[in-house]
């Protein structure tokens, strides 16, 4: 719109011709140039991976999904399914299944840990829900209610046949 005022602005020595005509057919002038084919959605491996901030004031309800590590500091209602990290702050509150490489808790988390490599509860961690990972670190102070499976090396841990471990009354896992 902008370019059509300054043509109206600026003489024109050629004639505007009183219709349009729509018979002719636009040729270019010159060969246009090929796009380069879209990028692939999956990340390079060399290249490393960004990090998604969910701030302590904002409160978001849906779905996480993609390649990157997602940090959690407000409010999160929904699932979550990252080919990263995912880190849930003192202070957050998630309430959804989580599946990640690594997984950090020093919130709360209302849901599953389905699939992880590794999985730490920090001191301030509260995890009210199921956990399967390959590795779990679990800090003095942490608080967990729920079944736990970990150790089997592919982060989908297999119910062993004596009985799946579990965390009793006293906070320990047998």
């Amino acid at each position: 719109m902008a370019l059509w005022k300054e043509q109206q602005a600026k003489p024109s020595s050629t004639p505007v011709p009183d219709a349009l005509d729509l018979s002719t057919r636009y040729e270019p002038a010159a060969a246009e140039p090929q796009l380069a084919p879209a990028p692939s959605h999956a990340p390079a491996r060399n290249k490393p991976l960004g990090e998604s901030l969910i701030a302590p004031d904002i409160a978001i309800e849906g779905k996480i999904e993609g390649a990157g590590h997602v940090r959690i500091a407000g409010r999160f209602k929904g699932d979550v399914n990252v080919r990263g990290d995912l880190t849930i702050e003192p202070s957050a509150k998630v309430d959804g299944s989580v599946r990640a490489e690594k997984v950090i808790v020093a919130g709360e988390l209302t849901g599953n840990i389905e699939s992880a490599s590794h999985v730490e509860l920090q001191q301030s961690g509260a995890l009210t829900g199921d956990l399967k990972a390959v590795t779990l670190t679990v800090a003095a102070g942490s608080r967990m209610r729920g079944h736990v499976e970990f150790g089997w090396g592919d982060g989908k841990a297999e119910t062993p046949r004596n009985g799946a471990a579990h965390k009793n009354g006293s906070g320990l896992v047998s």
